[in-house]
C-alpha cells in the first residue's frame, strides 16, 4: 500500500493479509472464537488485515461479530462485490442491474433445468442463491450437510461436474459478459487494494459451488 497515515502505525504498512471466513476465521457457518479475535488483533498491529467471504454482510456479522467493521481494515462480503475500508462502504455493483431481468430469468431457468438433469449421488435444496453482486449455483444444493458437500467435491473431482456446467453456460450465454468460477473468485477485491498493496497474502479456501459474477 502507498504510504498513508491510516497504516503508519503498522510494522509492515505495505502488506495486507486477507482471510476467508468459513473454515479459516470460523468453522463453516459458525461463530469466530475469542482466541481467533485475539490473534487478529495482534496481527493488525503488524500489517493491514481483511476478510473475504461469499455471503452477504449480515450473515458474516453473525459469524464474525457485531464489531466486524472495526476489527478489520478491509471487509469484502459477496466476494468483494461489496466492500468496506475502515468501516466506510466502497462503491459496489448489482448483478441484476448489470444483467437485466429478462437475461437473468433465462440464466436461472437454464441452471435449474441443467441441475435437474444431472445424475449425481445426492441433491438437497437451495440450488440457486441470489446475492446483490452474484448468484451462487450449487449442483448438490446449499442445504446439504458438511459430509454431503465433501462427498460431492470428491465426486466432482473425478467427474468434472462443475467444469462441464461452466462450459455449458459459456456456450449457452456467450454474450452475457459473465465471469464464472469454481469456488471463490477474488478479482473484484483487487480493484480496491491492488493500487495500494505491494504484498498480498491470503488464506482463501474454495467452496463447493459455481459463482457467476458480472464482469462489466
Amino acid at each position: 500500500m502507498t504510504k498513508s497515515s491510516d497504516w503508519d502505525d503498522r510494522e509492515f504498512p505495505n502488506t495486507i493479509c486477507l482471510f476467508d471466513v468459513d473454515d479459516t476465521l470460523t468453522p463453516a457457518r459458525s461463530a469466530m472464537s475469542s482466541e481467533m479475535s485475539e490473534v487478529l488483533a495482534a496481527l493488525r498491529k503488524k500489517c493491514v488485515i481483511g476478510f473475504v467471504g461469499g455471503s452477504n454482510f449480515s450473515k458474516q456479522l453473525e459469524q464474525l461479530g457485531p464489531d466486524t467493521k472495526n476489527m478489520f481494515d478491509f471487509c469484502f462480503p459477496e466476494n468483494g462485490i461489496s466492500a468496506f475500508r475502515l468501516g466506510v462502504p466502497l462503491p459496489d455493483n448489482s448483478f441484476l442491474k448489470f444483467l437485466g431481468e429478462d437475461k437473468y430469468k433465462k440464466l436461472v431457468n437454464f441452471c435449474l433445468h441443467y441441475i435437474a438433469d444431472l445424475d449425481i449421488p445426492q441433491k438437497r435444496g437451495t440450488f440457486i442463491e441470489f446475492r446483490r453482486g452474484m448468484i451462487n449455483v450449487s449442483p448438490i444444493g446449499r442445504n446439504c450437510s458438511r459430509e454431503e458437500r465433501n462427498g460431492f467435491e470428491r465426486f466432482d473431482l473425478e467427474n468434472g461436474i462443475r467444469k462441464k456446467f461452466i462450459e455449458a453456460l459459456q456456450k449457452e450465454f456467450p454474450d452475457y459478459g459473465l465471469k464464472y468460477s469454481i469456488g471463490m473468485d477474488y478479482h473484484s477485491i483487487l480493484q480496491h487494494i491492488s493500487m495500494r498493496c505491494k504484498r498480498i497474502h491470503g488464506t482463501l479456501a474454495g467452496l463447493g459451488w459455481v459463482g457467476l459474477v458480472g464482469s462489466g
